[in-house]
């Protein structure tokens, strides 16, 4: 094995918003540096990281600069082109993980959901959209309503469409506008989540978080989920078989269901650090942060057991229109004991645009219902200000 030194290598962030942030944030401790790639100058991640490229995000000279300056790098966004990160490694040398491979396979939804299938991963049924009379079918099949995703650049809820009647294909394929998929409509118990790492010849997962979303955008995450032992474990295996399709190393974010029979589907897969294990940074023994930072160089995995029962919940821009950011009436997060800020420095506030987050811990027995409606007072006493 490599004895490791610190000062370290630097990790090349395609990508800066509040990902990229925490990413510098939690390379930081280990002696690794930081450079992001972002369109946005003074983007989120600048105040923290060693340097900031202007540039988008599929921009090969750009990209180019990063590998030259990175010893490995990464992505914390979808939006990165994996045609040019496979160039430019395989031009520079620098690897990229995850794989750009993987990016490939996440950036259509069908191809995602055929590739999942035919490894064995639980989905929900699903098929491809030529036209209205594909959604007309389906809901023949499965009953409606179901559920219409854009096969790319949807996120956030972005993209998806429950159809509720046949009536409503054609609409419906119009708001999606462009190549689509439509997927039989789960009636679940809880949405919950594995934060999942692939390391170098080791694997290791956090507790699973409790997932509540609000059209179609996280609001909350609970961890531990509401659930059963059963669960837990079936998520775990679901998520080890995930990670069998997917390549490269990294944090993958695993969105899965749970069905009233106990049942786990798999929903959806981001190859990063994802919202739902926010958490970890305060209620786990490591975060998804520093576990990425390590999976991608290679370096040994941390422990990820959980340090307390943690409620995470979203800041989202509660504006009309965008505007200045500036938060306030922070008093009472302050004050309270467990409450933590994070704020992701975005200048603009948007309506939903995740501003920043709030985790409350507890004590190792904490009750989470407890935390989870301080959490919600906490969030619902922050204001934002133009």
């Amino acid at each position: 094995m490599t004895t490791l030194r610190t000062p370290g290598p630097t990790v090349g962030v395609v990508g800066g918003g509040q990902l990229g942030r925490m990413l510098a944030e939690a390379a930081a401790p280990l002696g690794v540096e930081v450079v992001v790639l972002d369109p946005t100058p003074d983007c989120p991640a600048a105040l923290v990281a060693r340097d900031q490229i202007v540039a988008d995000f599929d921009d090969e000279a750009g990209i180019r600069e990063l590998a030259a300056r990175a010893d490995v790098l990464t992505f914390e966004i979808e939006l990165a082109d994996q045609d040019v990160l496979e160039r430019v490694s395989e031009d520079s040398g620098t690897p990229v993980h995850p794989d750009p491979a993987t990016l490939e396979t996440i950036h259509d939804k069908l191809v995602q959901k055929r590739e999942l299938e035919a490894a064995g991963v639980p989905v929900p049924p699903f098929r491809e959209v030529e036209g209205a009379d594909d959604v007309r079918a389906a809901i023949d099949d499965y009953g409606a309503p179901v559920m219409l995703k854009a096969r790319t650049g949807g996120y956030d809820g972005r993209g998806n469409v429950p159809v509720e009647s046949k009536g409503e294909a054609e609409a419906a394929l119009e708001s999606v506008a462009g190549p689509a998929m439509v997927e039989s409509f789960v009636e679940f118990e809880r949405e919950v989540s594995v934060i999942a790492v692939e390391g170098e010849g080791e694997i290791a997962t956090f507790p699973i978080g409790e997932n509540v979303h609000v059209d179609e955008i996280l609001r909350e995450t609970i961890v531990p989920a509401r659930s059963s032992d059963a669960v837990e474990e079936r998520a775990r295996e679901v998520a080890a078989d995930v990670l069998e399709v997917m390549a490269g190393r990294g944090v993958y974010g695993i969105e899965l269901f749970e069905t009233s029979a106990g049942e786990i589907l798999l929903n959806e897969i981001a190859p990063r650090p994802h919202n739902s294990g926010h958490w970890t940074i305060e209620g786990a023994r490591s975060s998804q942060f520093e576990q990425h930072v390590r999976a991608v160089l290679g370096w040994p995995l941390a422990a990820t057991d959980l340090r307390s029962p943690t409620v995470m919940t979203n800041l989202l821009g509660d504006v009309d229109d965008e505007r200045e950011a500036e938060l306030g009436d922070l008093d009472r997060i302050l004050e309270t004991r467990g409450g933590n800020l994070h704020w992701y420095g975005k200048r603009q506030a948007r309506p939903l645009r995740k501003m920043g987050h709030v985790t409350v811990t507890g004590d190792i027995d904490a009750d989470v219902e407890d935390l989870l409606e301080t959490a919600r007072d906490l969030e619902d006493a922050v204001t934002f200000r133009s």
